[in-house]
């Protein structure tokens, strides 16, 4: 038996932790498998406790564990754009207090050698420009959040230096 996209979200967010729901949405919205104007209809489908979640979606998420970075700045009271143009160095995952630009590399976009020297070469150029940069792994941002938690919270209480 197999069933729709829109009952197998429905599913999703009912089995998942909210973290992982609103990840699951957030891809969603991106991929256009699910549109923003279907929200309503989509949430009045689930218990009303779910309905909280709704708020915190952004189809911009390009991947789950960008969405788990973005709760996690959201948690810490950053101020944050994801998906930023930095110029010179091009599009980042989040811009962080308009001075930390922090990445999510996955083995799948930034495994092979030519990717990691350009992320190195933007790398440098942010540093030039005066960007602090925090790559952080998909694998640790899913599987050690903590330590993801702890290292962000780390740098942005220590904050930009200046003088």
């Amino acid at each position: 038996m197999s069933v729709g996209v829109w009952d197998a979200l429905l599913q999703a967010v009912r089995c998942q932790d909210p973290r992982a729901a609103i990840a699951t949405l957030d891809s969603a919205l991106h991929l256009g498998v699910l549109r923003t104007d279907e929200l309503d209809e989509f949430f009045a489908a689930l218990p009303r406790r779910y309905r909280r979640l709704r708020r915190l979606l952004d189809a911009r998420a390009e991947s789950g564990p960008e969405t788990f970075v973005r709760l996690m700045l959201r948690a810490l009271g950053c101020s944050f754009e994801p998906q930023a143009r930095v110029d010179g160095v091009g599009r980042v995952d989040f811009l962080v207090d308009g001075w930390l630009i922090v990445e999510c590399d996955s083995h799948a976009h930034h495994g092979e050698r030519a990717a990691q020297r350009n992320d190195r070469r933007r790398d440098l150029e942010a540093a030039t420009r005066g960007y602090v940069v925090l790559r952080l792994l998909a694998e640790d941002i899913m599987w050690r959040p903590d330590a993801v938690s702890a290292a962000l919270r780390g740098v942005v209480i220590r904050g930009p230096r200046t003088g």
